[in-house]
């Protein structure tokens, strides 16, 4: 039975490179806490927006995706499911929700996360729902024509219940002692979970969701109002890549989880950045809605798109941020940069 360390194994992970992510998301962090706490009411577009982006991106990652009407009707309940691939969406973003808003009351341990296994399929019904896989599976990439490469080999089915549990207490027992940082067990204990690989489907979104949840109940909580699991599909070869990477010799338990870690902590870091960015832009909301489409794109180091700019300020409608691009056109303000779906927008 592979063995969990959360002792030894962090003393490899301070590297340098590893303690200045550390350092700039806990400065992030402590900056952010203190507008989180003084505005709630400004960051709720925030993470209405966020909350979309997660359930997309997370589903997106598995090859699961459907039309924009579509999630926008699923999100304001105002359909119901229609096919197996919006019940996989339906599932992911209620159980975002349940987490969003209860993370301090959920803890870790085997049930939870098959509660979670389960209700990620609550509108399917499959019959494997809320189990741990009985067949034994592998780690496989699925690239973009379709073809799949196997990535890992993951613990044979008879081994998970117990698997699961002793890592639960492991990651527990550590978190109890307080003498290593979350921000470099948590990584630890994703990496574990996606090479036990526990379930015969969904352990990528599980795993995000996980993430997420411990996350949330270390103080880091970025993740609500900056999609993580976007940033993830941004880069998803070099999630690929690390994961790989930190996954050789897992069975072994010879594994080392730096790469992982790395970049984990780089996504952090990256979601506390765009964070700062959002919360820097509400200072112009006094500004009508097409001044600031004016000050995102002249704010803008590189051109910017349309979707980009409802990024920065989730609040202003598509029609708004068309019409203020046409006007700002008209004054020969901006230009426009490419066609299609690649235009984007410059200062002049």
């Amino acid at each position: 039975m592979r063995k969990f360390d959360y002792t030894d194994k962090v003393a490899s992970l301070f590297t340098s490179e590893i303690i200045a992510l550390m350092g700039n998301i806990r400065e992030m962090k402590g900056k952010q806490d203190l507008f989180i706490e003084a505005s709630p009411d400004i960051l709720t577009s925030l993470l209405e927006v966020a909350t979309i982006q997660s359930t997309v991106s997370s589903n997106r990652i598995e090859g699961i995706f459907t039309s924009g009407k579509r999630i926008n009707e699923l999100f304001k309940k105002a359909a119901e499911p229609c096919n197996r691939t919006e019940e996989d969406i339906a599932g992911y973003r209620d159980v975002l929700a349940t987490i969003h808003e209860s993370y301090d009351h959920i803890p870790l341990n085997s049930n939870i996360i098959l509660q979670i296994h389960r209700d990620l399929y609550s509108y399917s019904g499959v019959n494997f729902a809320g189990k741990f896989k009985d067949s034994d599976n592998i780690i496989a990439e699925i690239h973009h024509d379709g073809r799949q490469s196997v990535r890992f080999k993951a613990l044979p089915a008879f081994q998970t219940p117990e698997a699961v549990a002793n890592l639960c207490e492991q990651f527990n027992e550590a978190m109890q002692l307080g003498a290593y940082d979350p921000l470099l067990l948590v990584p630890m204990f994703i990496l574990d979970f996606l090479c036990i690989h526990p379930f015969l489907d969904g352990n990528g979104r599980v795993s995000r969701l996980l993430t997420l949840l411990l996350l949330y109940k270390s103080g880091y909580i970025v993740g609500k109002y900056i999609s993580i699991e976007r940033l993830i599909e941004e880069t998803k070869e070099s999630y690929y890549d690390a994961l790989q990477a930190s996954s050789f010799g897992w069975l072994e338990g010879e594994n080392s989880y730096l790469e992982f870690t790395r970049y984990m902590l780089g996504i952090l870091q990256k979601a506390y950045s765009v964070f700062g960015e959002r919360v820097e832009h509400l200072k112009y909301r006094h500004m009508s809605k097409a001044d600031r489409v004016r000050v995102i794109i002249e704010r803008s180091l590189a051109p910017i798109s349309k979707r980009e700019i409802m990024d920065v300020a989730p609040d202003i409608s598509l029609v708004t941020v068309e019409r203020a691009l046409k006007d700002l056109q008209d004054k020969d303000q901006i230009a426009k940069v490419g066609q299609g779906r690649s235009t984007k927008y410059v200062k002049k």
